[in-house]
């Protein structure tokens, strides 16, 4: 397929409407797929008078789907969040945690586990509501950082992003050096990135969210594009460089927070997935935003229920899958972008 085709309306929707089809197919059979076997038949095909439970229903209904709703809503939100990042900062290495949504995250769960903690807000629990707020005040402190540095400058924010990462992942090892050993697990485990079932207004409202994101940074596609490619081309078409920019940043910032409170820190999903759609697709935001979304779905569905299936009964935490998968990925395009950029050195 050429990734040089011109892009229409038709073209873009037949594109969007085929991958939303193989995100459904792929739930499908992961639903299917797990330790135990699950019959469809058994699930739906009686109705129970005697008020027994029904373990494939139970199985089906209560755990899987759930599972795999979550795994999709959180790939979709890293996945898009990483194709704004790649493009505002023009980097190719760049993910949802550039700047510094990981180590805010981190630290804001941290503190939760070391607290003791053990109330809920709206069926979550303490370490998922101060790893989303940690992650959005992260984020406020790297742009205001940015800002003052920079006056929004990309580079600044790089910077900025860098600088307050090695700062919140020290305080986070210095916590963790303090911690209880009970404790020292659960941290652990959630920053290697797990997804676990949630409750379907979770679901619902998390979903809705992410669903907007996208849709917001859809409606700025066109000047994401030109901006791609020089914020000085951008100026010179009258496009309010600054105000795309501080909402791509927001939005994207925004839902990959909703994403981090639900799963952990799961990496390579924002990094790999955009790279691997704009080979096939190419670069236009206007598809690239949507197919990203929806093949990080794809693919951190894939990636779960491997999860789920490789050590069962135990599970692996679905970010040691990503890592794996993503890991050689990362270092071949580090090492197709160090030869092409080499002769800036020279």
């Amino acid at each position: 397929m050429s990734t040089n085709e011109l892009l229409t309306g038709k073209r873009l929707i037949g594109r969007v409407a085929f991958s939303v089809m193989l995100l459904a197919a792929v739930m499908f059979v992961c639903s299917l797929t797990g330790a135990e076997s699950v019959s469809l038949k058994k699930a739906f095909g009686s109705v129970s008078t005697t008020g027994a439970i029904n373990p494939d229903y139970e199985i089906f209904m209560q755990v899987r789907v759930p599972r795999i709703v979550l795994a999709a809503i959180v790939g979709a939100a890293l996945a898009c969040s990483g194709v704004v990042f790649q493009g505002l900062l023009r980097n190719p290495l760049a993910d949802p945690y550039i700047l510094g949504i990981s180590s805010g995250a981190g630290l804001g769960a941290v503190i939760a586990v070391i607290s003791g903690f053990n109330w809920m807000l709206w069926g979550r629990s303490p370490i998922a509501v101060f790893a989303f707020l940690g992650a959005l005040g992260t984020v406020w402190l790297v742009w205001l950082i940015g800002r003052l540095a920079g006056r929004s400058n990309v580079t600044s924010l790089l910077l900025a992003g860098v600088v307050v990462n090695a700062f919140f992942s020290a305080i986070i090892m210095f916590l963790t050096s303090i911690a209880r050993s009970d404790q020292i697990f659960s941290t652990i485990f959630w920053l290697m990135g797990n997804i676990t079932e949630e409750e379907w207004f979770i679901l619902w409202l998390s979903g809705g969210c992410v669903i907007t994101g996208v849709i917001a940074l859809f409606y700025i596609s066109p000047q994401l594009n030109v901006i791609s490619f020089g914020q000085d081309d951008a100026r010179s078409m009258g496009i309010n460089t600054p105000a795309v920019q501080t909402i791509a940043f927001a939005v994207a910032a925004a839902i990959t927070a909703v994403a981090v409170s639900l799963s952990g820190l799961i990496g390579f999903v924002g990094l790999i997935v955009p790279h691997g759609v704009r080979l096939v697709f190419g670069p236009d935001h206007r598809q690239l935003l949507p197919v990203s979304a929806i093949v990080g779905a794809i693919f951190l569905v894939a990636c779960d229920t491997a999860a789920r299936i490789v050590v069962a009964p135990a599970q692996l935490p679905v970010g040691v899958v990503t890592a794996i998968v993503g890991g050689p990925f990362f270092l071949v395009l580090l090492i197709r972008h160090t030869r092409k950029v080499g002769w800036l050195a020279k």
